[in-house]
């Protein structure tokens, strides 16, 4: 291939794949502000993939992969939903509670996309293998949403299926085969703008 091959399927890559455009790059988080912030779910050890679509085309735009173990966190390669009061580190978000978890889901979906979740329950030692390989991951580059979380999850025992991609709807399909996966999706008529949602939850935390 090409010089100007490669750079014509990367931007292709870009273009379908959308995740990283204006993505965070706020420093990272100091070790001992994660762990105040770290927060136990009671709920099963599970993971859940998020996967963002739009409305219009019906192509994926964004994956992201909620890990429920020893701590509930969230691995959003490349991201663009990022709160004050939710630190984060190497594109790991920490402290994700009902209220972060639930105003996360929400914020992605809007009136040109909505968001499809898959949950899987999993035993401990996989959930916090799963953690233990997104905190390692590092930040990600742009585009490399999908192809980052599903480098983490062929790692996992009782994942082999899943496929190596830069899609984020071949992995959703993927991982929408698993046993034992609960489905859910969420439609929003906001604004398109993500920072109106995340000014307003913000301004709401402050009122709390």
């Amino acid at each position: 291939m090409t010089l100007l091959s490669r750079i014509l399927t990367g931007l292709a890559m870009l273009a379908l794949v959308g995740c990283g455009a204006g993505a965070d790059m706020r420093p990272d988080a100091s070790p001992e502000v994660i762990s105040s912030a770290s927060y136990r779910h009671p709920g099963p050890t599970a993971l859940t993939l998020f996967t963002v679509i739009n409305n219009r085309s019906d192509a994926g735009a964004h994956t992201s992969l909620m890990i429920n173990g020893s701590q509930r966190v969230i691995f959003d390669p490349a991201g663009t939903v990022r709160l004050s009061a939710v630190p984060e580190r190497g594109d790991v978000l920490y402290g994700i509670t009902p209220g972060v978890a639930d105003f996360y889901a929400r914020a992605h979906a809007r009136e040109t996309h909505h968001v499809v979740t898959h949950t899987v329950e999993v035993p401990p030692e996989v959930a916090e293998q799963a953690l233990r390989l997104a905190v390692a991951n590092g930040p990600v580059g742009s585009a490399q949403c999908a192809l980052s979380t599903a480098a983490i999850l062929r790692q996992l025992p009782g994942f082999e299926s899943i496929g190596s991609t830069w899609f984020p709807k071949r992995l959703m399909d993927d991982f929408a085969e698993l046993p034992g996966v609960r489905t859910s999706k969420i439609f929003e008529n906001d604004s398109d703008d993500k920072a109106v949602a995340i000014a307003q939850f913000e301004q709401a935390l402050v009122g709390q």
